[in-house]
């Protein structure tokens, strides 16, 4: 453990192991571009979903897979020790967050391409190869992400852009109880948006392929984040920084999405919304830093309705929080 006692990373003796070597991922042909990712999986309390995500991966032909826990109370990462002893293992000692335990994977690998994921992610065969494959046609791509489907077949939106603050007060108020408002459909790009490659300000963070230097040069995720808007964050940043951002539908995953934030449904919303202020503080110019101070009442009286819908609704509504 390093001296500042905030993470470790785990060995385990073969002999410790139960015979399970079938189920390792087959030796990777290193001319494909997959070969040349290394997976980064954040995980908390994803109990089986954990070994179903790196199975999807290892038959994907990913070189290098890193799971990093942040001090899950299941069994998640004895049942990975046993199915995928390949698969490197990072244990922090506490919570880090989503973006804090993406970079402590992200220095795990040195890989030329990091793939950053959920726990609860399952990609579609064929899925990190077509996005390898972006990254090595295209050297101004920085970033890309694929087309997110939930296991009902419904699909999630990604590839969107930066909210303008009218955009953000139609879509952050009316979204809560009108899903089909002008501002929400605009800025979740609803229809065959999402079915269209393209150029987008930012794809969601729970699967996406970033080219490591883009990574290294924007210094990863801001680590201010705990949970949420640190994909918006840093796709702002990689934008700035001139990469660009992709949208790439021909590459498809399945997400089971809300496993981790169902667990603690209200210190979310919190946590939420103080991503939002955190973005909305950093990012804001000019005459926007003046908008400020309703921007934070605005945030406060959402969190209120947000808390006080979650009472009301089932637990599949709070999946669209973070939306």
């Amino acid at each position: 453990m390093p001296s500042d006692g905030s993470w470790v990373i785990s060995s385990v003796a073969d002999s410790e192991l139960p015979a399970l070597r079938d189920a390792d991922p087959p030796e990777q042909d290193a001319d494909l571009p997959a070969a040349r990712v290394g997976a980064v999986i954040v995980n908390y309390n994803a109990g089986p979903a954990l070994g179903d995500c790196v199975a999807s991966l290892g038959a994907e032909g990913v070189g290098e897979v890193v799971v990093v826990d942040n001090a899950s109370l299941d069994t998640s990462m004895a049942t990975l020790a046993a199915a995928w002893p390949k698969a490197k293992r990072v244990l922090s000692v506490s919570n880090l967050g989503y973006g804090a335990g993406a970079n402590l994977g992200a220095r795990s690998t040195g890989a030329e391409y990091l793939l950053v994921c959920n726990p609860d992610v399952v990609a579609v065969p064929g899925a990190v190869g077509t996005l390898a494959s972006l990254l090595d046609s295209s050297p101004g791509v920085g970033l890309v992400g694929p087309l997110l489907r939930e296991p009902s077949g419904v699909v999630y939106p990604s590839g969107r852009e930066f909210p303008g603050m009218g955009e953000a007060i139609g879509h952050g108020f009316l979204g809560l109880f009108w899903g089909g408002n002008p501002w929400t459909r605009r800025y979740r790009r609803i229809g065959q948006e999402q079915h269209r490659a393209r150029e987008a300000d930012w794809v969601s963070g729970a699967f996406f392929l970033v080219r490591r230097k883009a990574f290294d040069d924007v210094g990863g995720f801001d680590e201010g984040y705990f949970m949420y808007v640190e994909d918006v964050d840093l796709c702002w940043r990689l934008r700035r920084a001139g990469w660009v951002i992709r949208y790439e539908p021909a590459a498809e995953v399945v997400h089971e999405q809300g496993r981790s934030a169902s667990q603690h449904p209200y210190r979310m919303l919190v946590a939420h919304h103080r991503s939002m202020w955190r973005f909305a503080r950093l990012t804001a110019t000019g005459r926007e830093r003046w908008m400020l101070p309703l921007v934070a009442l605005g945030l406060s009286a959402r969190l209120v309705l947000t808390w006080a819908e979650h009472l009301l609704s089932p637990r599949s509504r709070l999946r669209s929080r973070a939306d």
